[in-house]
């Protein structure tokens, strides 16, 4: 089994919910694959380098029944990633982890990654999410806030080697 999976976040604030591009470059969200491992891992390293998941973990993550993972897609460049964890039956699911690239931060998507998640976890009869997001990311909460999550807890010193706190955020209501 897995280790417990702490929700990361690697986006910032958003220029409203809207996903726009360059015309020739307009992104595309799609469920991930195991095809999309190697390109998940480049952004994981890079966006997370003190608690970034091995292949393994990944590879598990991305064929689990349970979960649903999407790439977000560039010019046909994997530029994001997001996934879920809902078990079959439970009311509760949660953000493992929504990441975009840099580059590409403040476009939106980051939004479409969280509401087409918001969306599978309410399908799965969810009726509250939950996830972890570092404390010194005010850009990652502030979107979570935007589409209703509120701050329910604390977890000192969560993120390792790093020391950082991580605030537990919590969304009720389905979708």
């Amino acid at each position: 089994a897995l280790p417990a999976r702490s929700g990361r976040d690697a986006v910032e604030p958003e220029a409203g919910d809207r996903m726009t591009a360059p015309a020739t470059r307009s992104p595309m969200l799609r469920d991930a694959t195991p095809d999309d491992l190697p390109a998940i891992m480049v952004l994981e390293r890079r966006l997370f380098p003190g608690d970034a998941w091995s292949p393994a973990m990944m590879a598990e993550e991305l064929a689990a029944a349970h979960t649903r993972y999407l790439v977000a897609e560039v010019a046909g460049e994997v530029v994001g990633y997001a996934g879920l964890s809902a078990l079959p039956g439970a009311t509760q699911a949660d953000i493992q982890t929504i990441a975009v690239e840099p580059a590409h931060r403040r476009l939106g998507l980051g939004t479409a990654l969280l509401t087409t998640l918001l969306d599978e976890a309410a399908r799965r009869g969810a009726t509250e999410v939950l996830l972890e997001v570092r404390a010194d990311n005010p850009g990652a909460q502030a979107l979570y806030e935007r589409h209703g999550f509120t701050a329910i807890a604390v977890r000192p010193r969560y993120y390792q080697p790093d020391d950082v706190d991580a605030i537990v955020m919590r969304r009720e209501g389905g979708a």
